[in-house]
């Protein structure tokens, strides 16, 4: 595994301007795009409660899809090394944010990931290296609110 400081180029494109650009606050999309490297294009805006397009990911789902990604990707990692084979894995991930006068955060965020293991793979173990994934995660070492994980492990039958 490569070590040392990685660095990651994004940009991002306000594609909102109606005509009169930001000369009042119900006069502009928020409608953006999110570039990177010749990669596919991602559609942004805001949360459709902060006058988004509902149609287009905003940067709270992309918060929670990274942590979520992040956490597969180790957890993965983690298993192959193991021995243990994932046939197949699906995070129905939740995050929570407050929105105040005072203040906007993310307080939690939720992952729940399925795993489905091949028969005779080692449960236990399985559910165990959730918590190193955890500790190794990039994303969730980055963040200063909590990132839970509550995983259900399913065994293949023989």
């Amino acid at each position: 595994m490569a070590s040392g400081e990685h660095q990651y180029r994004v940009r991002i494109e306000w594609i909102g301007n109606q005509g009169t650009g930001t000369s009042g606050y119900r006069e502009y999309s928020r409608n953006h795009v999110i570039e990177a490297n010749g990669k596919p294009e991602i559609p942004g805006s805001a949360d459709p409660a902060f006058r988004g397009d509902a149609a287009r990911w905003n940067p709270e789902e992309l918060l929670v899809a990274s942590a979520s990604a992040c956490h597969k990707l180790w957890y993965l990692h983690l298993c192959s090394d193991a021995g243990i084979r994932v046939e197949a894995y699906q995070d129905d991930a939740l995050g929570t944010m407050i929105d105040t006068p005072q203040e906007g955060r993310f307080t939690r965020i939720v992952l729940r990931p399925h795993v489905t293991l091949r028969a005779g793979s080692d449960a236990k173990l399985a559910a165990e290296l959730h918590h190193e994934a955890h500790a190794k995660c990039y994303v969730a070492n980055s963040v200063n609110f909590p990132i839970d994980c509550e995983p259900h492990i399913e065994v293949l039958p023989d």
